[in-house]
């Protein structure tokens, strides 16, 4: 369920605390391929499921890290929910960290916490934090703070 913010007051409210968790998202082979694809990345750990099954050490493939942080962008545009039909953009990712490999067929999801609200350039700014968790893996696969500009009437 999306939190809703129409104001900067709404989204300071919630500063430091979990605003979501997606659904599971399965990265199978055809999602990696196909990010392969888009990225022109076709590096074999990722693309070659034979070799990989005989070469690597995970026995298959894996998803590229930036694959793996990529998903946060949709899962924040089902997250939080403005009024009206504002856009927003991503502004940037810090920290982005890819502390473990996703092999082919794993299901991740986002956890999501509002680190800061401020108003910046004419929009509200959003840094979440944001970590992408793997079935059975107790930390986190790989973690990122996102920027976010939602440029909302009166802001």
């Amino acid at each position: 369920m999306a939190i809703r913010i129409s104001n900067l007051e709404d989204a300071k409210a919630l500063e430091d605390s979990e605003i979501g968790l997606s659904e599971w998202i399965l990265v199978d082979q055809e999602r990696i391929d196909t990010f392969a694809e888009a990225t022109e990345d076709y590096q074999w750990i990722h693309t070659d499921p034979e070799r990989a099954a005989r070469e690597f050490p995970l026995g298959t493939t894996c998803a590229h890290g930036a694959l793996t942080i990529s998903l946060i962008s949709g899962v924040i545009s089902k997250l939080v929910e403005t009024k009206g039909d504002e856009r927003f953009i991503n502004y940037g990712i810090n920290k982005a960290r890819f502390r473990s490999m996703v092999p082919s067929g794993s299901e991740v999801r986002v956890r999501t916490i509002l680190k800061s609200a401020r108003k910046r350039a004419g929009a509200l700014q959003l840094i979440l934090n944001c970590a992408v968790e793997m079935e059975d893996n107790e930390r986190p696969v790989a973690s990122a703070e996102i920027v976010i500009m939602y440029f909302l009437e009166g802001i």
